[in-house]
């Protein structure tokens, strides 16, 4: 007895009666039945205990000890008085299932990791669309908004769409939702669902260098501060200033556009961080053309007003840049500093707020693993409960909704 008590405890399945155990070199096969007790007749309620027969019916379980598991479940029919004939309850299999809870549950947690449904069916001896129905019956919806927004989109490919959206809670590090399109119809649609007071508890809006999020926040998030992401407005001078380099290698015999190509990195460096020797190897690019060297010049000026404190210093450091750069002559870098004017107030208000869309980045590069390791998605709601599922564990009880 005290070892079948312990064979019991040791596989978890304490409500079973383990009468023998089969193992091989891939499978472990238990043999059990429940305990007889008395059960009311789902039909007249009436209490019985008197068996009609028994049926043996296998049962998938989670994997032990690497192999695969099978309970072979010798299931007793009760009979009543009043005619009714039905099976015995028990706490480990659904009706009308072959395979245990604790075998969904596991499915369900083990694709919180970034598996694809093959490998755990796989890994639990189950087909690939049955992994995918399992994991169906998860679903998240966030209830409220958080003080801090933060909207990205990312390629997806699903549902005929090349883009997805992305809402999170940059402070709290937490995914909100994922959403099929980021037109900005579709997008208000979505917000509107928040009546206004849920809506005016946003204090800042942080987003990239796109209309449409801007058109979003100022008509629906009135009291909340607009910040363009710093990643997206400084590399508009970035792109600038290599659009003329690439400009003026393009004009240079091959042994400089090699030394050009192999030496760009230095280029885009602060050039009062470099060493001497990679200083005068940056000289020598400047010399070759004087448009790369006011290029390179403004790039250096534009710089300097990132290391401003506060919005007052940083507004009057970029006024002055905004200025010179119309003065300059080189095309690209009057089209950014138009930019910088299009997008003025929301880039001062990152100096303001240390708030970046940094968080929102990195799930996008976890979410392209995931859709390159499935080799994408093509049922959008599936995809969208992948990815929450991936980031539950971030959630906040006020945030998540999850049901299975």
């Amino acid at each position: 007895m005290l070892y079948t008590y312990s064979t019991e405890e040791l596989i978890g399945l304490q409500d079973l009666i383990i009468k023998k155990i089969e193992s091989d070199e891939k499978e472990i096969h238990i043999y059990g039945m429940l305990k007889r007790k008395t059960h009311h007749c789902p039909d007249c309620g009436a209490e019985t205990d008197k068996i009609h027969d028994y049926r043996e019916q296998i049962i998938k379980d989670i994997p032990i000890y690497g192999k695969n598991a099978f309970i072979h479940l010798y299931k007793r029919r009760y009979r009543c008085q009043c005619g009714k004939r039905f099976y015995e309850k028990n706490t480990f299999l659904p009706r009308y299932h072959r395979r245990t809870n604790r075998l969904s549950a596991y499915i369900i947690d083990r694709l919180r990791s970034m598996v694809t449904f093959t490998d755990v069916g796989k890994e639990v001896n189950l087909s690939t669309t049955t992994v995918m129905r399992t994991f169906d019956l998860v679903s998240y919806a966030p209830r409220d908004l958080p003080t801090t927004l933060s909207i990205d989109e990312f390629k997806g490919n699903t549902n005929k769409e090349k883009y997805q959206c992305i809402i999170t809670d940059p402070v709290n590090k937490v995914v909100l939702d994922i959403l099929p399109k980021r037109y900005e119809t579709y997008l208000t649609t979505y917000f509107l669902r928040f009546n206004k007071d849920e809506r005016d508890k946003v204090s800042a809006f942080v987003s990239d260098m796109w209309k449409p999020y801007a058109s979003l926040a100022s008509k629906l998030f009135k009291k909340a501060d607009q910040i363009v992401d710093k990643y997206h407005w400084i590399r508009q001078v970035f792109w600038a200033f290599d659009g003329v380099r690439k400009e003026v290698q393009k004009s240079l015999g091959k042994q400089y556009r090699i030394y050009f190509k192999h030496s760009r990195k230095l280029l885009f460096k602060r050039f009062n961080e470099l060493t001497d020797e990679q200083k005068q190897q940056v000289n020598i690019m400047l010399y070759a053309s004087p448009s790369l060297s006011t290029a390179h010049f403004y790039k250096e000026q534009f710089l300097k007003i990132l290391d401003c404190k506060d919005r007052d210093s940083a507004k009057a450091a970029l006024s002055d840049w905004i200025d010179s750069a119309y003065d300059c002559g080189i095309d690209r870098f009057q089209k950014c500093a138009q930019t910088m004017i299009n997008w003025i107030s929301g880039i001062l208000n990152s100096f303001s707020s240390p708030i970046t869309n940094g968080f929102t980045e990195g799930c996008n590069n976890k979410i392209k693993v995931l859709k390159r390791i499935a080799y994408g998605y093509q049922n959008f709601n599936r995809f969208r409960n992948r990815i929450l599922h991936i980031f539950s564990d971030q959630f906040s009880d006020n945030n998540k909704q999850a049901t299975a």
